[in-house]
Protein backbone atom coordinates (compact mmCIF):
# COMPACT_ATOMS: atom_id res chain seq x y z
CA UNK A 1 0.00 0.00 0.00
CA UNK A 2 2.49 2.20 1.03
CA UNK A 3 4.80 1.46 -2.74
CA UNK A 4 1.43 2.53 -4.35
CA UNK A 5 0.66 5.71 -2.99
CA UNK A 6 4.33 6.78 -3.49
CA UNK A 7 3.95 5.85 -7.02
CA UNK A 8 0.57 7.96 -6.91
CA UNK A 9 2.12 10.41 -5.29
CA UNK A 10 5.67 10.66 -8.12
CA UNK A 11 3.15 10.30 -10.79
CA UNK A 12 1.12 13.51 -9.71
CA UNK A 13 3.93 15.15 -9.48
CA UNK A 14 5.33 14.46 -12.80
CA UNK A 15 1.90 15.72 -13.87
CA UNK A 16 2.37 19.25 -12.69
CA UNK A 17 5.07 20.01 -14.34
CA UNK A 18 3.45 19.63 -17.45
CA UNK A 19 2.82 22.38 -19.54
CA UNK A 20 -1.47 23.49 -19.48
CA UNK A 21 -2.23 24.15 -22.99
CA UNK A 22 -5.01 26.29 -21.87
CA UNK A 23 -3.15 27.72 -19.09
CA UNK A 24 -0.84 28.86 -22.01
CA UNK A 25 -3.61 30.48 -24.14
CA UNK A 26 -4.80 32.37 -21.19
CA UNK A 27 -1.43 33.79 -20.43
CA UNK A 28 -1.03 34.72 -23.97
CA UNK A 29 -3.84 37.37 -23.84
CA UNK A 30 -2.83 40.77 -23.96
CA UNK A 31 -3.50 42.25 -20.09
CA UNK A 32 -5.19 45.47 -20.19
CA UNK A 33 -2.78 48.40 -20.64
CA UNK A 34 -2.23 50.15 -16.91
CA UNK A 35 -1.03 53.80 -17.09
CA UNK A 36 1.71 53.99 -14.40
CA UNK A 37 2.81 57.57 -13.41
CA UNK A 38 6.39 56.98 -12.08
CA UNK A 39 6.97 55.16 -15.59
CA UNK A 40 5.54 58.27 -17.92
CA UNK A 41 7.37 60.27 -15.52
CA UNK A 42 10.65 58.45 -15.72
CA UNK A 43 10.04 58.00 -20.04
CA UNK A 44 9.96 61.47 -20.10
CA UNK A 45 12.50 62.80 -17.99
CA UNK A 46 14.83 60.51 -20.74
CA UNK A 47 13.52 62.19 -23.32
CA UNK A 48 11.80 58.65 -25.07
CA UNK A 49 8.84 59.97 -26.34
CA UNK A 50 8.02 56.54 -27.82
CA UNK A 51 7.86 54.87 -24.84
CA UNK A 52 5.42 57.74 -23.32
CA UNK A 53 3.22 57.48 -26.07
CA UNK A 54 2.99 53.58 -25.92
CA UNK A 55 2.10 54.34 -22.17
CA UNK A 56 -0.30 56.68 -22.66
CA UNK A 57 -2.41 54.35 -25.68
CA UNK A 58 -5.97 53.83 -24.58
CA UNK A 59 -7.28 50.55 -23.99
CA UNK A 60 -11.26 51.34 -25.63
CA UNK A 61 -12.09 52.19 -28.88
CA UNK A 62 -11.95 50.62 -32.36
CA UNK A 63 -9.42 48.28 -33.21
CA UNK A 64 -8.09 46.09 -36.36
CA UNK A 65 -4.95 45.03 -35.76
CA UNK A 66 -4.80 43.29 -39.59
CA UNK A 67 -5.80 46.45 -41.35
CA UNK A 68 -3.54 48.42 -38.45
CA UNK A 69 -6.59 50.71 -37.99
CA UNK A 70 -7.46 52.47 -34.67
CA UNK A 71 -5.13 54.53 -32.04
CA UNK A 72 -3.49 51.58 -30.68
CA UNK A 73 -1.54 50.30 -33.71
CA UNK A 74 1.14 51.80 -35.45
CA UNK A 75 0.07 54.00 -38.10
CA UNK A 76 -0.34 57.77 -39.34
CA UNK A 77 -3.33 58.30 -36.44
CA UNK A 78 -1.66 56.69 -33.53
CA UNK A 79 1.12 58.79 -34.22
CA UNK A 80 -0.59 62.04 -33.72
CA UNK A 81 -0.75 64.17 -30.22
CA UNK A 82 -1.16 67.44 -29.03
CA UNK A 83 1.90 69.61 -27.29
CA UNK A 84 1.68 72.99 -25.60
CA UNK A 85 2.06 75.33 -28.41
CA UNK A 86 2.59 78.51 -25.58
CA UNK A 87 1.97 81.50 -28.34
CA UNK A 88 0.27 83.31 -25.39
CA UNK A 89 3.46 83.79 -23.74
CA UNK A 90 4.89 85.15 -26.47
CA UNK A 91 4.56 89.16 -26.58
CA UNK A 92 6.97 89.79 -29.62
CA UNK A 93 4.98 87.07 -31.90
CA UNK A 94 1.48 88.13 -30.99
CA UNK A 95 2.59 91.76 -31.73
CA UNK A 96 3.93 90.72 -34.85
CA UNK A 97 0.99 88.95 -36.33
CA UNK A 98 -1.32 91.59 -34.91
CA UNK A 99 0.83 94.33 -36.90
CA UNK A 100 1.27 92.25 -39.53
CA UNK A 101 -1.75 90.08 -40.71
CA UNK A 102 -5.25 91.75 -41.34
CA UNK A 103 -6.99 88.46 -40.36
CA UNK A 104 -5.05 88.51 -37.02
CA UNK A 105 -6.37 92.59 -36.68
CA UNK A 106 -9.72 91.12 -38.33
CA UNK A 107 -10.19 88.37 -35.44
CA UNK A 108 -8.80 90.63 -32.45
CA UNK A 109 -10.83 93.56 -33.23
CA UNK A 110 -13.95 92.50 -34.89
CA UNK A 111 -15.71 91.15 -31.47
CA UNK A 112 -14.26 94.29 -29.41
CA UNK A 113 -15.56 96.61 -31.67
CA UNK A 114 -19.12 95.23 -32.19
CA UNK A 115 -19.51 94.33 -27.99
CA UNK A 116 -19.39 97.84 -27.39
CA UNK A 117 -20.52 100.53 -30.64
CA UNK A 118 -24.58 100.38 -30.58
CA UNK A 119 -24.05 101.74 -26.59
CA UNK A 120 -26.45 101.51 -23.70
CA UNK A 121 -30.52 101.84 -22.95
CA UNK A 122 -30.76 103.25 -19.56
CA UNK A 123 -34.43 102.95 -17.85
CA UNK A 124 -35.70 105.07 -14.94
CA UNK A 125 -39.02 106.45 -14.36
CA UNK A 126 -37.82 109.34 -12.29
CA UNK A 127 -35.33 110.70 -15.33
CA UNK A 128 -35.67 114.62 -14.81
CA UNK A 129 -33.10 114.50 -17.90
CA UNK A 130 -30.85 112.29 -15.50
CA UNK A 131 -30.39 109.80 -18.59
CA UNK A 132 -29.17 112.01 -20.66
CA UNK A 133 -26.86 113.99 -18.79
CA UNK A 134 -25.45 110.13 -17.65
CA UNK A 135 -24.80 109.61 -21.92
CA UNK A 136 -23.46 112.81 -22.24
CA UNK A 137 -20.94 111.99 -19.43
CA UNK A 138 -20.12 108.72 -21.23
CA UNK A 139 -19.39 110.40 -24.15
CA UNK A 140 -17.24 112.59 -22.72
CA UNK A 141 -15.52 110.81 -20.90
CA UNK A 142 -14.87 108.45 -23.98
CA UNK A 143 -15.75 105.27 -21.85
CA UNK A 144 -16.71 102.98 -24.53
CA UNK A 145 -13.19 103.55 -26.43
CA UNK A 146 -11.30 102.61 -23.28
CA UNK A 147 -13.75 99.82 -22.34
CA UNK A 148 -13.32 98.31 -26.51
CA UNK A 149 -9.05 99.32 -26.23
CA UNK A 150 -8.91 97.08 -23.14
CA UNK A 151 -11.65 94.08 -25.06
CA UNK A 152 -8.85 94.13 -27.82
CA UNK A 153 -5.74 93.67 -25.69
CA UNK A 154 -7.46 91.31 -23.56
CA UNK A 155 -7.95 89.65 -26.24
CA UNK A 156 -4.95 90.00 -27.87
CA UNK A 157 -2.86 89.10 -25.07
CA UNK A 158 -5.21 86.96 -22.79
CA UNK A 159 -5.69 90.17 -20.27
CA UNK A 160 -5.62 93.36 -19.12
CA UNK A 161 -7.45 96.33 -16.92
CA UNK A 162 -8.80 98.91 -16.71
CA UNK A 163 -8.43 101.53 -13.45
CA UNK A 164 -10.93 103.57 -12.80
CA UNK A 165 -9.36 106.66 -12.15
CA UNK A 166 -11.26 108.91 -8.94
CA UNK A 167 -9.46 111.93 -8.57
CA UNK A 168 -7.68 112.15 -4.78
CA UNK A 169 -8.33 108.78 -3.85
CA UNK A 170 -5.64 105.92 -2.81
CA UNK A 171 -6.01 103.34 -5.65
CA UNK A 172 -5.09 100.76 -2.92
CA UNK A 173 -8.07 101.08 -0.69
CA UNK A 174 -11.25 99.83 -1.86
CA UNK A 175 -13.83 101.51 -4.10
CA UNK A 176 -16.66 102.90 -2.35
CA UNK A 177 -19.12 104.90 -4.94
CA UNK A 178 -20.75 106.80 -1.98
CA UNK A 179 -17.39 108.71 -1.53
CA UNK A 180 -17.38 109.92 -4.67
CA UNK A 181 -17.77 114.03 -4.73
CA UNK A 182 -19.69 115.69 -8.02
CA UNK A 183 -16.86 115.83 -10.93
CA UNK A 184 -14.29 113.27 -9.53
CA UNK A 185 -14.32 110.25 -12.07
CA UNK A 186 -11.62 111.11 -15.09
CA UNK A 187 -12.16 107.95 -17.12
CA UNK A 188 -10.52 104.95 -17.70
CA UNK A 189 -6.72 103.85 -17.95
CA UNK A 190 -5.93 100.56 -19.98
CA UNK A 191 -3.06 98.45 -19.32
CA UNK A 192 -2.28 95.53 -20.76
CA UNK A 193 -1.48 92.42 -18.87
CA UNK A 194 2.19 92.78 -19.26
CA UNK A 195 2.39 96.38 -17.81
CA UNK A 196 1.05 95.63 -14.93
CA UNK A 197 2.00 92.18 -12.35
CA UNK A 198 -0.77 90.63 -10.61
CA UNK A 199 -0.26 90.02 -6.78
CA UNK A 200 -0.75 86.41 -6.83
CA UNK A 201 0.16 86.06 -3.48
CA UNK A 202 -3.05 87.50 -1.70
CA UNK A 203 -6.47 86.21 -3.69
CA UNK A 204 -9.89 87.35 -3.43
CA UNK A 205 -11.35 84.71 -0.72
CA UNK A 206 -14.71 84.90 -1.21
CA UNK A 207 -17.55 85.92 -4.32
CA UNK A 208 -17.46 85.02 -7.63
CA UNK A 209 -13.92 86.51 -8.54
CA UNK A 210 -12.44 83.89 -5.83
CA UNK A 211 -8.80 83.17 -6.84
CA UNK A 212 -8.27 85.86 -8.58
CA UNK A 213 -5.84 88.69 -7.70
CA UNK A 214 -6.89 91.38 -5.01
CA UNK A 215 -4.43 93.97 -6.08
CA UNK A 216 -2.58 94.45 -9.08
CA UNK A 217 0.76 96.58 -8.91
CA UNK A 218 1.29 98.86 -12.25
CA UNK A 219 5.05 98.64 -13.73
CA UNK A 220 4.69 100.53 -17.27
CA UNK A 221 2.70 103.60 -17.81
CA UNK A 222 1.20 104.03 -21.41
CA UNK A 223 2.86 107.90 -20.96
CA UNK A 224 6.09 106.86 -20.40
CA UNK A 225 6.44 106.43 -24.11
CA UNK A 226 5.51 110.46 -24.52
CA UNK A 227 8.98 112.38 -24.86
CA UNK A 228 6.99 114.55 -22.51
CA UNK A 229 6.71 112.13 -19.88
CA UNK A 230 6.06 112.93 -16.29
CA UNK A 231 5.31 110.67 -13.79
CA UNK A 232 2.13 110.91 -12.56
CA UNK A 233 0.13 109.36 -9.17
CA UNK A 234 -0.72 106.20 -11.29
CA UNK A 235 2.49 104.87 -12.18
CA UNK A 236 4.28 102.34 -9.95
CA UNK A 237 0.82 101.69 -8.44
CA UNK A 238 -1.05 99.05 -6.68
CA UNK A 239 -4.89 99.00 -6.86
CA UNK A 240 -7.10 96.89 -6.01
CA UNK A 241 -9.62 95.13 -7.66
CA UNK A 242 -12.61 96.78 -7.15
CA UNK A 243 -11.23 99.76 -8.81
CA UNK A 244 -10.30 97.71 -12.18
CA UNK A 245 -12.13 96.01 -15.05
CA UNK A 246 -10.66 92.94 -16.00
CA UNK A 247 -10.59 92.24 -19.36
CA UNK A 248 -9.45 88.87 -20.55
CA UNK A 249 -9.39 86.18 -23.86
CA UNK A 250 -10.22 82.46 -23.13
CA UNK A 251 -10.68 81.19 -19.69
CA UNK A 252 -8.03 78.66 -18.82
CA UNK A 253 -8.55 75.67 -16.49
CA UNK A 254 -7.23 76.25 -12.83
CA UNK A 255 -3.47 74.52 -13.31
CA UNK A 256 -3.02 76.67 -16.44
CA UNK A 257 -4.03 79.90 -14.93
CA UNK A 258 -1.66 79.42 -12.38
CA UNK A 259 1.19 79.11 -14.80
CA UNK A 260 -0.65 82.24 -16.29
CA UNK A 261 -0.22 84.53 -13.33
CA UNK A 262 -4.32 84.46 -12.98
CA UNK A 263 -4.56 85.53 -16.82
CA UNK A 264 -6.35 83.57 -19.72
CA UNK A 265 -5.40 83.00 -23.03
CA UNK A 266 -5.21 84.82 -26.28
CA UNK A 267 -7.49 84.34 -28.64
CA UNK A 268 -4.72 83.53 -31.07
CA UNK A 269 -3.31 80.53 -29.76
CA UNK A 270 -6.01 77.84 -30.51
CA UNK A 271 -6.51 79.11 -34.23
CA UNK A 272 -2.71 79.77 -34.85
CA UNK A 273 -2.49 76.26 -36.67
CA UNK A 274 -5.57 77.28 -38.94
CA UNK A 275 -4.05 80.53 -39.12
CA UNK A 276 -0.50 79.30 -40.52
CA UNK A 277 -2.53 76.68 -43.04
CA UNK A 278 -4.83 79.71 -44.41
CA UNK A 279 -1.76 82.03 -44.71
CA UNK A 280 0.27 79.35 -46.83
CA UNK A 281 -2.30 78.84 -49.13
CA UNK A 282 -3.07 82.21 -50.14
CA UNK A 283 0.65 82.93 -50.72
CA UNK A 284 1.26 79.53 -52.92
CA UNK A 285 -1.98 80.65 -54.60
CA UNK A 286 -0.60 84.00 -55.49
CA UNK A 287 2.96 82.70 -56.13
CA UNK A 288 1.26 79.74 -58.95
CA UNK A 289 0.22 82.95 -60.78
CA UNK A 290 4.13 83.40 -61.86
CA UNK A 291 3.82 79.83 -63.18
CA UNK A 292 0.20 80.29 -64.97
CA UNK A 293 2.10 79.94 -68.28
CA UNK A 294 5.53 77.73 -68.75
CA UNK A 295 6.74 77.87 -71.97
CA UNK A 296 9.86 75.33 -72.58
CA UNK A 297 12.65 75.67 -75.11
CA UNK A 298 13.97 72.64 -76.38
CA UNK A 299 17.56 73.23 -77.77
CA UNK A 300 19.55 70.48 -79.60
CA UNK A 301 23.11 70.15 -77.85
CA UNK A 302 22.82 72.01 -74.52
CA UNK A 303 24.82 69.64 -72.87
CA UNK A 304 27.76 70.25 -74.99
CA UNK A 305 27.14 74.20 -75.12
CA UNK A 306 26.95 73.96 -71.25
CA UNK A 307 30.27 72.04 -71.19
CA UNK A 308 32.10 73.75 -74.06
CA UNK A 309 32.52 76.89 -70.72
CA UNK A 310 31.87 80.57 -70.52
CA UNK A 311 31.94 81.90 -74.32
CA UNK A 312 29.24 79.09 -75.60
CA UNK A 313 27.02 80.01 -72.63
CA UNK A 314 27.65 83.51 -73.30
CA UNK A 315 26.11 83.30 -76.02
CA UNK A 316 23.55 81.23 -75.40
CA UNK A 317 22.32 83.39 -72.80
CA UNK A 318 22.98 86.33 -75.08
CA UNK A 319 20.30 84.19 -77.51
CA UNK A 320 17.49 84.14 -74.90
CA UNK A 321 17.79 88.06 -74.06
CA UNK A 322 17.24 88.44 -77.50
CA UNK A 323 14.15 86.11 -77.63
CA UNK A 324 12.93 87.60 -74.59
CA UNK A 325 13.69 91.43 -76.03
CA UNK A 326 11.36 90.23 -79.17
CA UNK A 327 8.83 88.43 -77.28
CA UNK A 328 8.05 92.03 -75.64
CA UNK A 329 8.48 94.80 -78.27
CA UNK A 330 7.67 92.50 -80.90
CA UNK A 331 5.80 89.17 -80.18
CA UNK A 332 8.21 87.13 -82.42
CA UNK A 333 9.85 83.81 -80.80
CA UNK A 334 13.64 83.61 -82.82
CA UNK A 335 14.97 80.08 -82.87
CA UNK A 336 17.72 78.02 -84.26
CA UNK A 337 16.22 75.92 -86.75
CA UNK A 338 16.33 72.60 -84.60
CA UNK A 339 15.13 74.08 -81.35
CA UNK A 340 11.40 73.22 -80.51
CA UNK A 341 9.33 76.14 -78.59
CA UNK A 342 6.68 75.17 -76.29
CA UNK A 343 3.76 76.81 -73.85
CA UNK A 344 2.04 74.85 -71.01
CA UNK A 345 -0.78 76.94 -69.63
CA UNK A 346 -1.49 76.33 -66.20
CA UNK A 347 -5.38 76.00 -64.46
CA UNK A 348 -6.78 77.05 -61.34
CA UNK A 349 -9.23 74.62 -61.14
CA UNK A 350 -10.24 73.94 -57.41
CA UNK A 351 -8.04 75.97 -55.92
CA UNK A 352 -10.76 78.80 -55.27
CA UNK A 353 -12.96 75.89 -53.53
CA UNK A 354 -9.82 75.06 -51.00
CA UNK A 355 -8.94 78.89 -50.36
CA UNK A 356 -12.21 79.05 -49.26
CA UNK A 357 -12.30 75.93 -46.92
CA UNK A 358 -9.18 77.41 -44.99
CA UNK A 359 -11.21 80.44 -44.62
CA UNK A 360 -14.01 78.79 -43.66
CA UNK A 361 -12.36 77.29 -40.58
CA UNK A 362 -10.96 80.25 -39.22
CA UNK A 363 -14.22 81.67 -39.14
CA UNK A 364 -15.02 78.48 -37.10
CA UNK A 365 -11.91 78.60 -35.12
CA UNK A 366 -12.43 82.82 -34.49
CA UNK A 367 -16.09 82.41 -33.96
CA UNK A 368 -16.97 85.15 -36.46
CA UNK A 369 -18.39 84.42 -39.91
CA UNK A 370 -17.09 84.75 -42.76
CA UNK A 371 -19.61 87.90 -44.05
CA UNK A 372 -18.05 89.60 -40.81
CA UNK A 373 -14.52 88.36 -41.11
CA UNK A 374 -14.01 88.66 -44.81
CA UNK A 375 -16.43 91.07 -45.78
CA UNK A 376 -17.45 87.89 -47.98
CA UNK A 377 -20.94 87.78 -49.86
CA UNK A 378 -22.01 84.52 -49.04
CA UNK A 379 -22.64 81.92 -51.84
CA UNK A 380 -26.01 80.68 -53.05
CA UNK A 381 -28.98 81.71 -54.69
CA UNK A 382 -31.13 81.61 -51.69
CA UNK A 383 -28.24 82.61 -49.15
CA UNK A 384 -28.09 86.22 -47.55
CA UNK A 385 -26.27 85.97 -44.62
CA UNK A 386 -29.04 87.13 -42.34
CA UNK A 387 -28.77 83.80 -40.34
CA UNK A 388 -25.40 83.93 -39.78
CA UNK A 389 -25.11 87.29 -38.30
CA UNK A 390 -28.06 87.16 -36.55
CA UNK A 391 -26.25 83.70 -34.36
CA UNK A 392 -23.28 86.13 -34.71
CA UNK A 393 -24.98 89.09 -32.82
CA UNK A 394 -26.88 86.65 -30.37
CA UNK A 395 -23.12 85.47 -29.57
CA UNK A 396 -22.00 89.06 -29.15
CA UNK A 397 -25.35 90.15 -26.75
CA UNK A 398 -23.60 86.84 -24.27
CA UNK A 399 -20.79 88.54 -24.50
CA UNK A 400 -21.61 91.22 -23.58
CA UNK A 401 -23.93 90.15 -20.56
CA UNK A 402 -21.57 87.99 -19.38
CA UNK A 403 -18.52 90.46 -19.41
CA UNK A 404 -20.25 93.84 -19.69
CA UNK A 405 -22.73 94.06 -17.19
CA UNK A 406 -21.37 93.59 -13.65
CA UNK A 407 -18.60 96.72 -14.92
CA UNK A 408 -21.40 98.53 -16.14
CA UNK A 409 -23.14 98.49 -12.79
CA UNK A 410 -20.22 99.84 -11.25
CA UNK A 411 -19.41 102.57 -13.48
CA UNK A 412 -23.24 104.07 -14.11
CA UNK A 413 -23.07 104.01 -10.09
CA UNK A 414 -19.90 106.25 -10.33
CA UNK A 415 -21.55 108.13 -13.34
CA UNK A 416 -24.52 108.88 -11.11
CA UNK A 417 -22.28 110.51 -8.29
CA UNK A 418 -19.42 112.38 -10.16
CA UNK A 419 -22.21 113.88 -12.99
CA UNK A 420 -25.08 114.41 -10.79
CA UNK A 421 -23.64 114.51 -7.35
CA UNK A 422 -26.49 112.21 -6.12
CA UNK A 423 -27.06 107.89 -5.77
CA UNK A 424 -28.97 106.55 -8.77
CA UNK A 425 -32.40 105.87 -8.76
CA UNK A 426 -33.39 102.25 -7.19
CA UNK A 427 -35.42 101.59 -10.33
CA UNK A 428 -32.81 102.12 -12.80
CA UNK A 429 -31.51 99.90 -15.05
CA UNK A 430 -30.22 99.23 -18.55
CA UNK A 431 -29.92 97.00 -21.18
CA UNK A 432 -27.42 96.20 -24.51
CA UNK A 433 -29.09 98.13 -27.35
CA UNK A 434 -29.16 95.54 -30.05
CA UNK A 435 -27.00 95.36 -32.84
CA UNK A 436 -29.50 93.85 -35.29
CA UNK A 437 -31.40 97.09 -36.59
CA UNK A 438 -34.73 96.69 -38.45
CA UNK A 439 -35.74 98.29 -41.32
CA UNK A 440 -37.95 100.84 -41.70
CA UNK A 441 -41.00 98.57 -42.68
CA UNK A 442 -40.67 96.13 -39.80
CA UNK A 443 -40.15 98.81 -37.48
CA UNK A 444 -43.34 100.85 -39.17
CA UNK A 445 -45.49 97.30 -38.62
CA UNK A 446 -43.72 96.99 -35.12
CA UNK A 447 -44.87 100.26 -33.69
CA UNK A 448 -48.42 99.58 -35.45
CA UNK A 449 -49.08 96.11 -33.57
CA UNK A 450 -47.19 97.10 -30.20
CA UNK A 451 -49.51 100.50 -30.40
CA UNK A 452 -52.99 98.40 -31.43
CA UNK A 453 -52.10 96.05 -28.29
CA UNK A 454 -51.50 98.55 -25.55
CA UNK A 455 -54.70 100.53 -26.81
CA UNK A 456 -57.04 97.45 -27.18
CA UNK A 457 -56.05 96.67 -23.74
CA UNK A 458 -57.40 100.28 -22.87
CA UNK A 459 -60.81 100.02 -24.38
CA UNK A 460 -61.65 96.71 -22.94
CA UNK A 461 -61.03 97.83 -19.94
CA UNK A 462 -58.43 96.08 -18.74
CA UNK A 463 -56.10 98.78 -18.19
CA UNK A 464 -56.54 102.20 -17.19
CA UNK A 465 -55.27 105.34 -18.69
CA UNK A 466 -52.02 105.71 -16.60
CA UNK A 467 -50.48 102.20 -17.30
CA UNK A 468 -51.53 102.54 -21.22
CA UNK A 469 -49.53 106.19 -21.39
CA UNK A 470 -46.86 104.33 -18.69
CA UNK A 471 -46.66 101.18 -21.30
CA UNK A 472 -46.91 103.20 -24.18
CA UNK A 473 -43.40 105.04 -23.37
CA UNK A 474 -41.89 101.97 -22.16
CA UNK A 475 -42.21 100.64 -25.74
CA UNK A 476 -41.18 103.47 -27.58
CA UNK A 477 -37.24 102.06 -26.84
CA UNK A 478 -38.34 99.26 -29.35
CA UNK A 479 -41.16 101.56 -31.52
CA UNK A 480 -39.61 104.65 -32.06
CA UNK A 481 -42.79 106.37 -31.07
CA UNK A 482 -44.23 108.49 -27.85
CA UNK A 483 -40.94 108.75 -26.69
CA UNK A 484 -42.69 112.74 -25.67
CA UNK A 485 -44.73 110.94 -23.40
CA UNK A 486 -44.01 113.03 -19.94
CA UNK A 487 -44.08 111.62 -16.09
CA UNK A 488 -46.75 114.65 -15.86
CA UNK A 489 -49.08 113.33 -17.86
CA UNK A 490 -49.01 109.94 -16.79
CA UNK A 491 -49.13 111.53 -13.04
CA UNK A 492 -52.40 113.63 -14.22
CA UNK A 493 -53.62 110.44 -15.90
CA UNK A 494 -53.58 108.82 -11.93
CA UNK A 495 -57.18 109.08 -11.28
CA UNK A 496 -58.53 108.04 -14.80
CA UNK A 497 -60.41 105.06 -14.56
CA UNK A 498 -60.79 102.77 -17.40
CA UNK A 499 -63.47 103.23 -19.81
CA UNK A 500 -66.80 100.75 -19.69
CA UNK A 501 -66.25 98.04 -21.98
CA UNK A 502 -68.44 98.22 -25.65
CA UNK A 503 -71.29 96.58 -25.35
CA UNK A 504 -72.20 93.74 -27.61
CA UNK A 505 -74.76 92.75 -29.63
CA UNK A 506 -75.31 89.09 -28.00
CA UNK A 507 -75.32 91.21 -24.46
CA UNK A 508 -78.80 91.01 -22.63
CA UNK A 509 -78.55 94.78 -22.34
CA UNK A 510 -78.03 95.13 -25.81
CA UNK A 511 -81.46 93.09 -26.63
CA UNK A 512 -83.60 95.88 -24.09
CA UNK A 513 -85.79 98.54 -25.71
CA UNK A 514 -85.07 102.21 -25.04
CA UNK A 515 -85.69 102.78 -21.38
CA UNK A 516 -85.97 99.47 -20.43
CA UNK A 517 -82.95 96.90 -18.21
CA UNK A 518 -82.02 93.47 -19.14
CA UNK A 519 -84.49 90.74 -18.14
CA UNK A 520 -85.25 90.99 -14.38
CA UNK A 521 -83.79 94.51 -13.69
CA UNK A 522 -86.02 97.56 -12.80
CA UNK A 523 -84.76 100.99 -14.63
CA UNK A 524 -86.15 104.56 -14.88
CA UNK A 525 -88.36 105.35 -17.34
CA UNK A 526 -86.64 107.28 -20.08
CA UNK A 527 -86.95 110.51 -21.10
CA UNK A 528 -88.84 111.07 -24.00
CA UNK A 529 -86.86 112.04 -27.09
CA UNK A 530 -87.77 115.64 -29.25
CA UNK A 531 -89.22 114.66 -32.47
CA UNK A 532 -86.50 114.88 -35.27
CA UNK A 533 -87.51 117.68 -37.72
CA UNK A 534 -88.50 116.85 -41.23
CA UNK A 535 -85.89 117.34 -43.70
CA UNK A 536 -86.78 119.86 -46.71
CA UNK A 537 -84.22 118.22 -49.28
CA UNK A 538 -83.03 114.73 -50.26
CA UNK A 539 -80.58 113.15 -47.66
CA UNK A 540 -77.15 112.91 -48.55
CA UNK A 541 -75.55 109.68 -49.89
CA UNK A 542 -73.35 110.17 -46.34
CA UNK A 543 -76.12 110.51 -43.86
CA UNK A 544 -78.06 107.38 -42.61
CA UNK A 545 -81.80 107.59 -41.74
CA UNK A 546 -81.19 105.84 -38.06
CA UNK A 547 -80.52 109.57 -36.15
Amino acid sequence: MAAKKSVRVKAKTRDSKRPNPGRARTAAKPSPIKLDAMAVFRAEAKGQTSKVQELFKTADGFDNFVSRIGLRNDNTLSAGTYTFDLITRNRIKLEAAYRGSWVVGAVVDSIAEDMTRAGLDIMSAKDDGDVRKIQNGISRLQLWQSICDGTKWGRLYGGGIGVIQIEGQDLSTPLDVTTIAKGQFRGIVVFDRWMVNPVVQNPIDSGPDMGLPSFYQIVNSPDEMSPAYRPTSIDGSTVHYTRCIRFGGIKLPYFQAITEQMWDESVLERLWDRLICFDNATMSAGSLIDRANLRTVQIENLREVLAAGAEATQGLYAQFDMMRELQVNEGLTLLDKNDVFSSTAYTFSGLSDMLLQFGQQLAGASEIPLVRLFGQSPAGLSSTGEADMRMYYDNINARQEAKLRSPWETLLKVLWYSELGKAPPEDMSFSFKPLWQMSATDKANNAKTTTETILGAYDSGVTSRKTTLTELRDASTDTGIFTNITDEEIEEADSDEPPMPDVGPDDPQAAAKPGEGAPGQETEPAEPKEPVKALDHQPRKWWKPWA
